[in-house]
């Protein structure tokens, strides 16, 4: 079987083509289409920040379209399985069309279609947006920018370590998930769930003894307490200021619209 890379996010991060604009412009751009989004009263300013925004991620920051459609497709089917529950269970408006069952009849209406593709917009337009900041910024120029904003020293070296540790516990997982898969430990249900428990016991040891050792290593590289950081900063242009500006004004209009649906 072949080993899950779970380091991949953070190489597509540092090997983009926007790798050299500003952190701060980036997080403008993600962290503004993330609030826009998933406050819109209707669903074309999520649609329209989910198409900007895959438009850059893909050929301006030149991440493969498998890889993004994959990680987008995700959050969406839950939120598509969402949307149904909404659909059935959401009243008012115009009978829109009707499935009789033999012991019940299930109805969607006018105003529950509007409102599950309000949802459905909302969570497709606000994934594109983290999408983009979680392809194209390296998570240590976040902390970089943290530290710049005066954020507490002892929050950044905490998440920094949090960080990390999610890496290596995620590492150990993938090296005994795939040690069991290649002694068909999976093979059946009650192999299954065996292995999981040896998985879930050997994890706990593992992260255990995995911070044991980081201990031991800050300590042996003399640790005072603070972590250092290579603060970099990059040239703001005025151009990227004025389209990241343009782009949140429209968005922020279009989220407003009168409430009004189109005829179904």
């Amino acid at each position: 079987m072949q080993s899950i890379d779970h380091h991949f996010l953070d190489d597509y991060a540092c090997r983009n083509a926007l790798r050299e604009t500003d952190t701060r412009m980036k997080l403008l751009l993600g962290l503004g289409g993330i609030f826009i989004a998933i406050s819109a009263s209707t669903p074309y300013s999520p649609l329209f920040i989910a198409l900007v925004l895959s438009y850059v991620t893909v050929f301006r920051a030149e991440i493969p379209v498998r890889l993004y459609a994959a990680l987008l497709c995700i959050p969406a089917s839950f939120a598509l399985m969402s949307v149904i529950v909404i659909l059935f269970v959401t009243g008012g408006g115009d009978p829109l069309w009707t499935l009789t069952l033999p012991w019940f009849t299930l109805m969607a209406t006018t105003d529950a279609a509007w409102y599950a593709l309000i949802i459905l917009s909302r969570a497709i337009g606000g994934t594109a947006a983290l999408l983009f900041i979680a392809l194209t910024t390296p998570v240590i120029e976040l902390f970089g920018l943290l530290r710049s904003l005066r954020i507490p020293q002892e929050f950044i070296d905490l998440s920094m370590l949090l960080y990390r540790s999610i890496f290596v516990l995620i590492g150990e997982a993938v090296a005994i998930y795939n040690a069991q898969v290649m002694r068909n430990g999976y093979s059946s249900f009650k192999g299954g769930v065996i292995a999981f428990s040896m998985l879930a016991s050997s994890l706990f040891i593992r992260a255990w003894e995995r911070g044991e050792e980081l201990f031991s290593a800050m300590d042996a590289r003399c640790y005072d307490g603070k972590f250092e950081l290579l603060q970099s900063s990059n040239d703001i242009r005025l151009r990227d200021i004025f389209l990241i500006i343009l782009f949140l004004l429209v968005a922020g209009l279009l989220a407003f619209l009168p409430l009004s649906y189109p005829p179904l």
